[in-house]
């Protein structure tokens, strides 16, 4: 009977820390949360938890081929950072940026109320308008907003010319969605915006709720975390974990240098094509840091970052 009792008790009490556990779930992360996401990153961080990776490495990595930062992440074990075959507006422009992530599902009338009240009630989110507009209503200069809208193109369109605006006001960046937009003409003609979508349609965001801001999202082939750095190009998008970004882009950037040596004495008939793309020798190595030396235009690192490079890594 005690013992009866006892599960009885215990029973209630789980219930409660259940129900207290369903009721605190929020729509948008935690700053707790995200940076334990990303405990990895060791440097400055936004107010909301995510890494702050600086504006100057976000510049450099727009010059980064979409081939070698995949290189570098496959290398490290991040075989699950690249998605392709985008529509994308602006082609020939790359995007890179600080990712906000939003997670969107079929709708279910029960699940989207208890978001709404969460969001509204609890986390202050506009109660006006759609859900959509609440991942554009905390984007700063820099971010990227990444929306996992589950491919759905007809009705789920999660952005209009209208958003597209306030979304480039905010950020100075684009889209990224794995999903579709409407108006792509409107959003043409907004200045410096770009996306990356996987569709158009005239039909309005219908039947699909927003579940999540700031949460891991797929991406295609991709799984992404807030605070990611997205390289976005023509060839495809890349998501790179915040506290990778700095090597990354230091390795791509002697990889391409290597690479205009390695060309340069091909043309030359200084080496055979079996020495450039071999393990180089000695003397091949030494052409390079000389060559290096006497670069005519302006290495895209430091020396100082140079000299670290070469001082960690035995070629």
């Amino acid at each position: 009977m005690k013992k009866t009792k006892l599960l009885g008790i215990w029973s209630i009490a789980l219930f409660w820390v259940l129900l207290q556990s369903v009721q605190a779930q929020e729509v948008g992360a935690s700053a707790e949360f995200i940076k334990a996401l990303t405990s990895e990153w060791k440097g400055e961080r936004m107010s909301d938890g995510r890494p702050k990776v600086s504006d100057a490495l976000l510049e450099r990595l727009k010059n980064i081929s979409i081939e070698e930062a995949w290189g570098v992440l496959r290398n490290k074990g991040y075989n699950n950072q690249y998605e392709g075959d985008w529509q994308i507006i602006w082609p020939d422009s790359a995007m890179t940026g600080r990712v906000v992530t939003a997670q969107y599902m079929p709708l279910r009338p029960d699940y989207q109320n208890q978001i709404k009240e969460q969001g509204v009630s609890a986390e202050g989110r506009s109660a006006k308008g759609g859900t959509n507009s609440w991942p554009i209503d905390i984007l700063t200069t820099g971010d990227v907003y990444v929306a996992d809208g589950y491919g759905k193109i007809a009705d789920g369109t999660l952005i209009g010319d209208n958003l597209g605006n306030s979304i480039y006001a905010k950020s100075q960046r684009g889209v990224i969605f794995y999903g579709s937009v409407r108006d792509q003409e409107g959003l043409s003609e907004i200045e410096g915006f770009n996306a990356w979508i996987k569709g158009q349609d005239p039909s309005f965001i219908r039947e699909m709720m927003l579940t999540s801001i700031n949460a891991p999202i797929r991406i295609g082939r991709a799984t992404v975390l807030p605070g990611d750095v997205v390289l976005a190009k023509k060839y495809g998008v890349i998501f790179i974990p915040a506290h990778l970004v700095e090597d990354l882009v230091i390795t791509a950037e002697v990889t391409a240098l290597r690479d205009q040596f390695g060309h340069q004495r091909l043309r030359e008939k200084k080496y055979l094509a079996g020495q450039i793309d071999s393990e180089w020798t000695d003397e091949i190595k030494k052409d390079f840091m000389d060559w290096l030396k006497n670069y005519p235009g302006k290495l895209p690192m430091t020396q100082e970052e140079l000299d670290n490079y070469f001082k960690e890594r035995n070629w």
